[in-house]
């Protein structure tokens, strides 16, 4: 065989080789996108569908016989509230705030719960619900004859803007969200500035010795500890060891009539950036060395200090990788629930966080909780949370994104 024969062979063998590799790139996306797809409708199923709710009251025996009771105004949904509702619980409801300065709403919204009750007999997921509805009309019929069929979404402003309580149609986020909110926010705080002070004096001042080798050995093992180790770590140090602090005793802060501790917003959030600061440390790292060296001497040759190299060429031009990174970490943050059950997160909390010293809960504690429920309604509750820690990750990762593609525009024209 020629040698122009064997070339053609070659090249057409590197050409299959070549084109078998990129078949299994495509199939290992598509693979991605069927599991990402899945897990989306799975939680989306689970979010809507048919319910069929069953009365403890009849709501016919509190209004006239031609009247609805959504159509009665405040006055009239006041009398039925003094008749009919026990005076145990009606003095509790007015502590939390007057009947005179309810709306007719939250009038009603207090007669259909308190009063009414209702409750869901059976569940339905959307899938369901679309494709088997006459089924579902004819079962409820026949099992649930004084029951009412509605579609329900779990996730609704009412769901976005009530405390957690013990019944699932009353329940909220609003509790955990604003945990995870604070939570979050302080591990940004703490985890960022310290993580790129990091990582500059690592790149940039460090010698290569070897103290200095083995803080960087040890930061990429860090970065691969269980995050549960992190949450004993937090407890340790935060909860115990600086109680005071924490509990914000020290401070005069601490919340009245309670006993103070550390379980609190401030030890979970510090408890977090100090899992993900390890993760920020290393793509800071890898964002500054990507820097080519000739922008650094090219500034001390006009006469800057090191300093003002770091602070105004080498940091600006690698800021964009620096919040990418950012991103990933504080992404894995949000979603984490290990560490927060060991600094003492509740799985059940009624009162909203009111500020870094508060008890706390956040989204997905609040989600393990109700996944463990046996009810099949704190299922389509837990998959609405769901969609709501997604939004709010989604949303976090999107202004990040944001900032970073507009300072990418700014280095490129400016």
């Amino acid at each position: 065989m020629s040698g122009r024969e064997d070339f053609a062979v070659n090249l057409a063998s590197r050409h299959a080789r070549g084109d078998r590799w990129r078949l299994m790139f495509m199939l290992s996306t598509l693979l991605a996108i069927v599991f990402l797809g899945a897990l989306i409708l799975t939680i989306v199923d689970d979010a809507f569908g048919y319910v069929v709710m069953v009365d403890e009251v009849d709501q016919r025996s509190l209004v006239p016989d031609d009247e609805r009771l959504e159509s009665l105004d405040a006055e009239a949904l006041r009398a039925v509230i003094d008749e009919r509702l026990s005076p145990r619980r009606y003095r509790a409801i007015e502590r939390e705030r007057p009947f005179d300065e309810r709306t007719a709403a939250d009038l009603y919204d207090i007669v259909l719960y308190e009063i009414v009750k209702p409750r869901v007999a059976e569940t339905y997921t959307l899938f369901e619900s679309l494709f088997a509805r006459r089924s579902i009309v004819e079962e409820t019929t026949l099992a649930h004859p004084d029951g009412e069929l509605v579609f329900r979404s779990w996730v609704n402003m009412r769901f976005l803007s009530t405390s957690q309580t013990a019944r699932p149609l009353t329940t909220g986020v609003l509790t955990a969200v604003k945990g995870s909110i604070l939570t979050i926010s302080i591990t940004i705080l703490f985890s960022f500035p310290v993580g790129i002070a990091a990582a500059i004096w690592l790149e940039e001042y460090a010698g290569d010795n070897r103290l200095n080798r083995f803080i960087q050995v040890n930061i990429y093992n860090l970065a691969g500890v269980p995050s549960i180790i992190y949450g004993m770590l937090g407890l340790a140090i935060f909860v115990r060891g600086l109680e005071r602090f924490t509990s914000g005793s020290a401070f005069g802060a601490s919340t009245s009539g309670e006993v103070a501790n550390g379980r609190t917003i401030l030890s979970a959030g510090l408890t977090l950036a100090i899992l993900i600061l390890p993760v920020i440390i290393i793509n800071a790292q890898e964002a500054i060395r990507a820097i080519p060296g000739s922008l650094r001497q090219s500034s001390l040759a006009v006469g800057a200090t090191k300093w003002q190299t770091i602070w105004h060429q080498v940091l600006p031009a690698s800021f964009d990788r620096i919040l990418t990174g950012a991103v990933l970490a504080v992404s894995r943050a949000i979603g984490e629930t290990a560490p927060l059950v060991v600094v003492g997160a509740s799985t059940f909390l009624t009162q909203d966080p009111t500020g870094v010293f508060s008890k706390f809960t956040t989204l997905p504690i609040q989600i393990y909780q109700w996944t463990s429920r046996p009810q099949a309604e704190f299922r389509h509750i837990s998959a609405a949370a769901i969609v709501v820690l997604l939004a709010l990750m989604l949303s976090l990762n999107a202004f990040a994104i944001f900032t970073r593609n507009r300072l990418r525009r700014q280095k490129r024209f400016g």
